[in-house]
């Protein structure tokens, strides 16, 4: 897996996994569990995984969501 987005903003995570799953590209949010370490504040960030062979397809459906700031550089 790839990493598609790194962010500490829930909502552009629920957003993204949003977009994720209506394209039909599965994706998987590491280090969400993480916040119980850093008590729920947020520091740390979650990264927005998905498959090698989808990146292009999810890169392309963030920049045309107007989310394309949000994209972790290759």
């Amino acid at each position: 897996m790839i990493e598609l987005v790194r962010t500490n903003d829930a909502v552009v995570i629920s957003f993204v996994e949003s977009l994720m799953r209506d394209a039909g590209i599965a994706c998987f949010v590491a280090d969400q569990n993480m916040s119980v370490l850093d008590g729920s504040l947020g520091i740390l960030p979650r990264r927005v995984m998905v498959d090698a062979e989808k990146i292009d397809a999810a890169r392309r459906i963030l920049k045309d969501a107007g989310i394309e700031n949000e994209i972790r550089k290759k």
